[in-house]
């Protein structure tokens, strides 16, 4: 379980997040929607101990990551928007680097890399340097990376940007299963993907949670799209642009 009690974080003079109280749990996959600086991604560092709240309080599980942030981390496979890799390392040199820190048996490790990397369709491309891969491949080497522990908590930021659609329909499967055994949480502008992949949505405006539910029942007998308009107010400011052009 992840939970956030009252959060509140602010930047200077801009607020990121405001009292918001939210809990995800396992058996579903929760998808985070909202405009550019709602809050998703200050949202998503707190919980592994990267940003520290102002106020409020946040549980992976029963481990506090403000006061112990490397056990938040142990619990929690991450993949940040952007690809964070060194490119002066294969992915092989890079997967048993990661594994190392994590302190996993070396067996283990490459029974489960193995798996994941035809799964990803990586087998070529272990032995090239970082720098050479594509975006997309960056991409690949960083879920591997997220999931090759087997976390309690999967937290990805924009995760099928630079995916072909067969690794993306890949990686909704895996989504799937690891939502069966654990928490499951991904950011995303693509509504359209949200609403094919994700059990729930939490919609954050400037902040503060707008919406939050089962998709069915949050939308009705409209699309996503125009429920997400609607609760985030972009779409009377969309009428007020349109309408000065």
């Amino acid at each position: 379980m992840l939970s956030y009690r009252d959060v509140s974080k602010r930047y200077g003079d801009v607020i990121a997040l405001k009292g918001v109280t939210l809990e995800f749990q396992p058996g579903k996959i929760h998808a985070l929607l909202g405009p550019n600086g709602s809050g998703k991604s200050t949202l998503m560092k707190i919980a592994l101990g990267l940003v520290k709240p102002d106020s409020g309080s946040v549980r992976v599980y029963d481990i506090d990551p403000v006061r112990d942030p490397i056990g938040a981390r142990r619990l929690i496979g991450y993949v940040p928007e952007e690809v964070l890799i060194y490119e002066s390392l294969t992915p092989s040199e890079w997967f048993s680097f990661v594994g190392s820190i994590y302190g996993m048996d070396r067996e283990l490790l490459r029974e489960r890399l193995d798996t994941l990397i035809r799964v990803f369709k990586m087998e070529e491309h272990m032995g090239k340097l970082g720098g050479e891969l594509s975006l997309g491949n960056k991409r690949k080497v960083m879920l591997i990376t997220a999931l090759m522990k087997e976390p309690k908590v999967l937290i990805l930021d924009e995760p099928f940007s630079g995916l072909d659609p067969e690794v993306a329909r890949v990686l909704k499967e895996i989504l799937r299963r690891k939502a069966e055994e654990g928490v499951v949480i991904f950011s995303t502008h693509i509504l359209e993907l949200a609403e094919a992949v994700a059990d729930d949505i939490t919609i954050l405006r400037y902040g503060e949670v707008v919406a939050r539910g089962p998709i069915s029942e949050l939308k009705g007998k409209k699309d996503l799209e125009s429920y997400f308009m609607e609760v985030t107010g972009l779409s009377s400011e969309l009428q007020e642009l349109l309408k000065a052009l």
